[in-house]
């Protein structure tokens, strides 16, 4: 255990060394494979990725991090069986139960995006509490993509900007990126540096589809219960060594 413990100090100090990105976003897959894995039900492997959760938020604490988003619940998974649907919403109270006071003392503020009215209830409380009571975080915020969908998102931008137009409030012409990005849900924080995906899928999923216009990718085959913040301190090393042009050509 000294010697685990040992290398995870080593590699914390590795990440230390040099740039960490100020936006990491994560899209969390794996749990229905870990739990299949293991003769469980689907439910038991999104319970077991709350604590990969907690390690990555424990992580990006530790070395710096001033945003994480994560891709908890997409608008598709609403299609998923309602039994799994309603574990998760339920999950999602456990969560906020569980971790709150922990959040609060590593100095994490959480808030939420996507469409909220198709969350039951006490779900929505459950939110609006946890984000009520981390409001006072500094050392992290954690932004949780819950019932989200980007090309959703983008729509209702496109629709509110042309609302805009209708009224006489805007000009189509002065429609460029800046704008449109004003009116985003992530718009009160900077765009992902770092993309993390886990379970070896490579594809976006309809998740932050705008935002993650110039972010690096780190893809793993590492199912989502099992990664650990010593994969999440990997992830940032790795990004140290990338070439960051957008679009440019270095001279």
């Amino acid at each position: 255990m000294s010697g685990e413990k040992n290398g995870m100090t080593a590699a914390l100090e590795t990440v230390r060394q040099g740039e960490v990105p100020t936006h990491v976003a994560v899209i969390m897959d794996g749990n229905g494979r870990w739990a299949r894995q293991r003769g469980l039900p689907r439910w038991e492997g999104h319970r077991a990725g709350m604590t990969a959760v907690r390690e990555i938020i424990e992580g990006s604490v530790e070395a710096g991090v001033a945003h994480l988003t994560l891709y908890a619940f997409s608008d598709e998974n609403w299609f998923r069986p309602s039994m799994e649907v309603e574990a998760l919403m339920t999950l999602l109270q456990e969560y906020v139960r569980s971790q709150r006071e922990a959040l609060v003392r590593h100095g994490v503020r959480v808030t939420v995006f996507g469409d909220r009215l198709r969350l039951p209830g006490e779900a929505r409380r459950a939110i609006s509490e946890l984000e009520a009571s981390t409001e006072g975080g500094t050392a992290l915020e954690v932004h949780l993509a819950i019932s989200y969908g980007s090309r959703a998102e983008l729509a209702g931008v496109a629709r509110t900007l042309a609302q805009r137009c209708l009224e006489g409030d805007l000009a189509p012409e002065e429609i460029d990126a800046e704008l449109f990005a004003s009116e985003l849900l992530t718009r009160d924080w900077p765009d992902p540096d770092l993309l993390i995906r886990t379970s070896g899928e490579q594809r976006i999923s309809n998740f932050l589809l705008w935002q993650l216009a110039y972010a690096e990718l780190f893809v793993t085959d590492v199912l989502w219960p099992d990664f650990t913040r010593e994969h999440l301190f990997g992830a940032l090393v790795d990004y140290r060594r990338r070439e960051r042009r957008f679009g440019l050509v270095k001279t």
